[in-house]
């Protein structure tokens, strides 16, 4: 089966080839002999009932300093002449990012759109997470400092963090004796009108959070990212080093618990992040970790990916 595949992505040119999740995709698409497209976000266009967006033929290649090559820019009818569109640009999960959710909802299943742009749209990394309590750090979501303060006084040590922000950008930890929290608040208020996320800080944190990868909601695979001396985040974006790891029983409770809302929901490809014994993020808008996984464990979960995006196809055209 080959399948037109369009790839909607940032700017192609600034990818780490050894790090990124959307370029083994491309690759294992190439692979198969699908035709791929690239374009981002802004290339999009609504008009007379018709999604467009102004691609270009996309070939792919492991090269360093030369691992793309485009086509001229041209319109592609995303409902009609696309079989398969990967919604793979990186957050923030800003209003940009929900407008391109609606605009590709009017074409999903017909075209198919990885992950269910909906869904997607319903479910931002921070507050999905939400349907399962009992998997949770105690959390709050407010813009209230005196609800915040109270967080504090009972729980003491907590992170604070934006709650649409991604790769551990404003996380903040607050120690008991810390004097900021208010000054921090201060802050986030004046960049932001958005509530906050404010969790009891996880002492494990420090040997580092696992990035799960679920397929169609089944575990494939986990990563180990062990933050810098010093440092509270253990994303990659802030230095954190990826180590081999393997699913213990209370990772397979949190899959179990999650999956089959993900294989609902049209959630194909997704990461979550667990921490010691609790689930602190599921991310369905861009997840990344492919890369790392398949080098410790020798595995191709892009392969995986594009297995269950084919059983997804052939579902919808039933």
């Amino acid at each position: 089966m080959t399948l037109t595949v369009a790839i909607q992505m940032d700017p192609i040119d600034g990818i780490d080839i050894d790090a990124d999740s959307t370029f083994v995709l491309a690759l294992e698409a190439q692979k198969r002999g699908h035709r791929l497209f690239y374009y981002q976000p802004r290339d999009l266009a609504y008009s007379d009932g018709r999604l467009m967006a102004r691609a270009q033929t996309l070939r792919v290649r492991r090269e360093y300093g030369n691992h793309f090559e485009l086509g001229d820019a041209g319109p592609l009818d995303l409902g009609t002449d696309a079989d398969v569109v990967l919604l793979r640009q990186d957050p923030p999960f800003d209003l940009s990012y929900i407008t391109t959710t609606h605009l590709l909802e009017r074409i999903h299943p017909q075209t198919l759109v990885v992950n269910d742009p909906r869904e997607v749209r319903n479910a931002p990394e921070k507050l999905f997470m939400l349907d399962f309590p009992e998997l949770l750090p105690p959390t709050l979501i407010t813009s209230d400092r005196a609800a915040i303060n109270d967080f504090r006084a009972r729980h003491k040590d907590i992170i604070v963090k934006p709650l649409y922000g991604n790769g551990g950008a404003g996380v903040f930890h607050i120690t008991p004796h810390d004097e900021n929290l208010n000054s921090l608040i201060e802050m986030f208020e004046g960049a932001s009108r958005e509530p906050l996320m404010i969790q009891a800080y996880i002492p494990e944190v420090r040997e580092g959070d696992k990035r799960i990868i679920l397929v169609d909601g089944e575990p494939a695979g986990v990563i180990l990212r062990i933050p810098q001396a010093g440092e509270a985040r253990s994303n990659m974006h802030v230095g954190g080093k990826a180590v081999k790891e393997v699913l213990n029983a209370r990772d397979a409770e949190i899959c179990a618990a999650i999956g089959p809302a993900l294989r609902e929901m049209g959630q194909i490809f997704v990461g979550i992040d667990v921490i010691g014994d609790y689930l602190t993020e599921i991310n369905v808008t861009s997840p990344t970790g492919l890369q790392e996984i398949n080098r410790y464990d020798n595995v191709c979960l892009e392969s995986d990916i594009w297995n269950a995006i084919d059983r997804r196809f052939t579902a919808t055209r039933g």
